[in-house]
C-alpha cells in the first residue's frame, strides 16, 4: 500500500497545484474540485460457494472529479443541485496472491439528502469498469481458490453515503460509509463476484468556489402521463463449468409506466427471457428429451421506478418468477441499470427511444449484464 501511496500523494500534489492555477485566471471552474477519499473495509461472504480465504483487511484511495450542479439544466434544481463525477478507485483487497487488486473507473452521482450552511449528509452511486489483476485460473494450483472472479475486466459498482463538514468555500472534510461490488456478470464463470464493505475518511477541493449560484428550480413542466414501453435486450454467459463456452441470453420487456412530479417513472409489466446456455444443457445432458426449448426460458412479473436526470434514467427493478427455465434460481431477482434517452417527446406517435443497460441479480450474485434499446409509445 505504501508503494502506491506515495506516487499517488505526488499525482494528486500535481492536480491540485495545476487546478490552483488555472483557477486565478478562470471563474468558469465554479463547482469544479477534487476529491479524494481513503478506505479501509472487509470483503463479505455472501454465498456458500465463496471459498476464498477472507482478507483480515482491505484498503484502498478513491479520486473523483466532480463538477456542482448550479441549475442550468431544468432537472439539476429539481433534484436538489447534485454533485456529477468522474471517479478511480484502487483497492488491495489483502491477499494479492488470491484476489489481486482492482483498478477501477467510473462516472458518478452525488444527492444531497440534508444540506445546511456547514453540514450536510449526501449518498453517491456510481457505476463503471473494473480491471483486476487475478482471476480464476486452472494454473497455476493456487489460481483455483479464486472462484469469485473469471475475468479481467469487470463491472464495477459503487455505493456511499457522507457526512461532509464545509469549512469554507475552498476545502471540505467528510467522513462515510463504503458499499463496491464487482463481477463480469457471469460472461465468464466462476461469477460470485467480490463485496467489499468498509468505512473512509476524505477531503474537497474546490480552486474557486464549491459554491456555484443556484438558478431558481421551476417545476417541471410535464404531464402525469401513462406509456406503453418495451425493451429488447441482449446478454451472454456461461454454465457452471469455468472457462467453457459463452451463450447469448435473448431478452424482452413489456410495461407501463406513468410519469409522476415530472422527475420519476413508476412501472410495471413483464420480462421474458430466452437462455441459449440452458437449452446447450439440456441437450447435451438429454434432460428432457422435445422439450429443450421449452425449458429454455423465463418468463416475470416486474415493478420498478426510474429516477430521471434529464436524458438520464436510474432504474430499480425487481421481479418474481411467473414461470421458471429448467436450472432454477431464486424466486426474485433485482435489476440495476439505466436508460440513455436519445428522444424525448410529447407528443407524436414514438415519444421516447432509449439505449439500456442493466445488471441483473440474484440477491447478491450476478446473474447477467443486459444492453440493448427500448422506447415508449
Amino acid at each position: 500500500m505504501r508503494h502506491f501511496l506515495t506516487p499517488t500523494c505526488l499525482l494528486l500534489a500535481i492536480l491540485y497545484a495545476s487546478l490552483y492555477a488555472i483557477a486565478q485566471t478562470n471563474d468558469k471552474l465554479t463547482g469544479y474540485g477534487l476529491e479524494v477519499n481513503t478506505f479501509a473495509g472487509h470483503v463479505i461472504k455472501h454465498s456458500a460457494k465463496f471459498h476464498l480465504p477472507l482478507p483480515d483487511l482491505s484498503t484502498g484511495v478513491d479520486v473523483n472529479m466532480v463538477y456542482k450542479c448550479s441549475g442550468r439544466k431544468q432537472w439539476e434544481g429539481c433534484r436538489k443541485y447534485p454533485t456529477l463525477g468522474l471517479g478511480f478507485t484502487y483497492t488491495n483487497y489483502g491477499i494479492d496472491s488470491v484476489y489481486g487488486r482492482c483498478f477501477s473507473l467510473y462516472p458518478n452521482l452525488t444527492i444531497p439528502l440534508i444540506t445546511g450552511k456547514k453540514i450536510e449528509w449526501t449518498i453517491r452511486i456510481g457505476d463503471g469498469i473494473g480491471y483486476v489483476t487475478k482471476k480464476y485460473s486452472r494454473n497455476p494450483i493456487s489460481d483455483t481458490l479464486n472462484n469469485a472472479i473469471g475475468s479481467h475486466i469487470n463491472d464495477y459498482a459503487s455505493f456511499n453515503t457522507d457526512l461532509r463538514y464545509k469549512a469554507n468555500k475552498h476545502w471540505d472534510f467528510q467522513i462515510g460509509m463504503n458499499f463496491t461490488h464487482i463481477s463480469d456478470a457471469s460472461y465468464h464463470q466462476p461469477n460470485l463476484g467480490i463485496n467489499l464493505y468498509g468505512a473512509h475518511i476524505g477531503i474537497r477541493y474546490f480552486p474557486v468556489s464549491s459554491k456555484p449560484e443556484h438558478l431558481p428550480c421551476k417545476p417541471m413542466p410535464f404531464s402525469h402521463r401513462i406509456l406503453l414501453q418495451a425493451r429488447l435486450g441482449i446478454a451472454f454467459n456461461q454454465i457452471e463449468a469455468p472457462q467453457g463456452p459463452t451463450y447469448p441470453v435473448y431478452l424482452t420487456s413489456l410495461y407501463a409506466s406513468r410519469r409522476w412530479k415530472g422527475k420519476n417513472k413508476m412501472y410495471a409489466g413483464l420480462d421474458y427471457s430466452y437462455h441459449e446456455a440452458i437449452y446447450a444443457f439440456e441437450r447435451n445432458n438429454e434432460a428432457d428429451p422435445g422439450k429443450e426449448a421449452a425449458n429454455s426460458y423465463k418468463v416475470a412479473v416486474i415493478a420498478g421506478n426510474e429516477f430521471l436526470f434529464g436524458r438520464v434514467g436510474i432504474i430499480l427493478q425487481v421481479g418474481y418468477y411467473l414461470k421458471e427455465a429448467a436450472l432454477k434460481q431464486d424466486k426474485y431477482y433485482q435489476k440495476i441499470g439505466g436508460h440513455y434517452y436519445l428522444v424525448q417527446k410529447e407528443k407524436g406517435p414514438i415519444k421516447e427511444f432509449f439505449l439500456t443497460g442493466f445488471l441483473k441479480t440474484h440477491k447478491s450474485v450476478a446473474e447477467l449484464a443486459e444492453f440493448g434499446f427500448g422506447f415508449g409509445f
